[in-house]
């Protein structure tokens, strides 16, 4: 028998270059603009995704994959001879993602597959799922891979920023009133995720500092194993990746793109440093 798969999901924001090398599958989550409705990264490019917001005076909606999605990634890896299947999906608190993973699986007769909660998003879901893939070649069994992801969760982090509100104005997720009162301040509002959930994180200022603030987390992150930094059409995030390629990491900086999962919440200009500590 072959080797153990990782899947994972659309949210999880890696590079095709890492999930060609790694064997890794995406199961992507569809996106609606109005009556349209497009598949993420298949007929809906971030690039693509980010002219329609900039263009859109509504939000995007998101939705998960259906368990049938999930089932047919499992067959495809029963198909190419894996011994098993571990699905790394984004946090359940976000979305209803590992839930259509888990039905899917219980669905599933052909290989065994063991579903895990990342407990959060982007690139961090993303550094989990390329841990366990690397960890998977070396012959590992689908136990074991599956709970090197479950053990590494609390090694991830996340350090984010937004550079407008319009999203969250747009989503109902910000009164009026507040958002002028933000948007007079220059207030930029740093994020993070704690216990599966995107959270509030402290404010800063002006864009520059909300930069330094997250290059300064990932500094002071101690020895890492993956780095990565992560942008929605963001025009300095050439700007975070060269900082932080001055930071020793095991494995090569990841930069990479935030895509309509994360990027319909986020909007144009969000940045999200993530690290998976060394263990």
């Amino acid at each position: 028998m072959g080797h153990v798969r990782v899947i994972t999901d659309s949210a999880c924001d890696l590079p095709k270059s890492w999930l060609e090398e790694l064997d890794i599958e995406v199961v992507p989550l569809s996106i609606r603009f109005g009556d349209e409705e497009f598949t993420d990264g298949v007929d809906l490019s971030a690039d693509d995704f980010w002219k329609r917001c900039r263009e859109s005076d509504k939000l995007p909606e998101t939705a998960a994959p259906s368990p049938g999605a999930f089932q047919a990634a499992y067959e495809r890896a029963a198909a190419d001879g894996c011994a098993g299947v571990v699905a790394v999906t984004l946090s359940k608190d976000l979305s209803g993602t590992f839930q259509a993973a888990t039905v899917g699986a219980e669905a599933t007769s052909a290989v065994p597959v063991k579903v895990v909660d990342s407990r959060t998003v982007t690139a961090a879901q993303g550094m989990l799922v390329l841990d366990a893939a690397e960890f998977a070649r070396t012959g590992a069994g689908i136990e074991d891979v599956a709970s090197r992801v479950e053990s590494r969760i609390a090694d991830s982090d996340v350090a984010g920023t937004l550079n407008t509100l319009d999203h969250l104005i747009k989503g109902g997720r910000l009164s009026g009133a507040k958002a002028l009162f933000g948007s007079l301040l220059s207030v930029k509002p740093l994020l993070t995720v704690r216990d599966g959930k995107v959270v509030e994180d402290g404010r800063q200022r002006t864009r520059a500092r909300a930069i330094e603030h997250i290059c300064a987390r990932a500094e002071s992150a101690g020895p890492v194993d993956w780095l990565a930094c992560a942008g929605g059409d963001a025009d300095d995030l050439g700007t975070v990746a060269e900082r932080l390629a001055k930071v020793h990491s095991d494995h090569p900086l990841i930069v990479t793109e935030i895509g309509p999962v994360v990027g319909t919440h986020g909007g144009p200009g969000i940045i999200g440093v993530c690290w998976l500590k060394r263990r």
